[in-house]
């Protein structure tokens, strides 16, 4: 579902009228929504570890280099380099008096730091990806600014998701008749966005009954 038929959706359900095309959204309204959307989108993305996020990449490592620019486009899980699994290290200061020993790396100043390697290696990086929308042509992005952009979130969640966030956050008001229905409706949806894309059944969520 793209960016326009997001959008239709919320106005739909907020009764209001729907639009045929892209520059028919003018209105404050319009924009509200359009906003808020990005904002549901990016929210969802970046509160938890999804697998549909997980991207891979390499970079080289000069020889004797102890840094390099941090040009990941995400959140780092996995760093890889040949055949050795390299864990981040909170504190900087062995790296930066180059006194750090063993298999770590950790970021400073946007720059990622490694113990001095003697030769030119490559690096493997598995990182969940800071965008959260994706184009008609399939690149990344950051947030929906096209009709036909779509987010990253897999369908159906998606529709449920941002349709009934969306109009939650326009509302705000937990009085109104329609606020308990889009609150359940997310919930369940979140629910099984979490369920359905875990790959591994022990990490399925499940619910516990306790007798009191």
């Amino acid at each position: 579902m793209n960016y326009l038929e997001l959008i239709n959706n919320c106005l739909l359900e907020l009764n209001y009228k729907q639009v045929e095309s892209f520059t028919e959204l003018v209105k404050n309204d319009h924009k509200k929504i359009m906003s808020i959307l990005n904002i549901i989108n990016q929210e969802i993305c970046n509160t938890d570890n999804w697998n549909f996020l997980l991207r891979e990449t390499t970079i080289t490592i000069p020889a004797n280099a102890t840094s390099i620019e941090n040009s990941i486009p995400g959140r780092i899980l996995h760093i890889f380099i040949g055949n050795e699994k390299y864990n981040y290290k909170e504190d900087i200061e062995p790296f930066l008096k180059e006194e750090i020993q063993g298999n770590f790396y950790t970021e400073y100043n946007d720059r990622l730091l490694f113990p001095k390697i003697k030769n030119d290696t490559e690096a493997r990086i598995i990182y969940y990806t800071k965008n959260s929308a994706i184009t008609q042509d399939g690149t990344e992005k950051e947030e929906m600014t096209n009709q036909h952009d779509s987010s990253l979130i897999p369908m159906p969640f998606s529709q449920q998701l941002l349709t009934y966030g969306t109009c939650l956050r326009v509302k705000a008001n937990p009085s109104y008749v329609k606020f308990s229905y889009w609150l359940s409706m997310y919930k369940e949806a979140l629910a099984n966005l979490r369920s359905k894309t875990c790959i591994c059944a022990k990490d399925t969520p499940i619910v516990k009954l306790h007798r009191q």
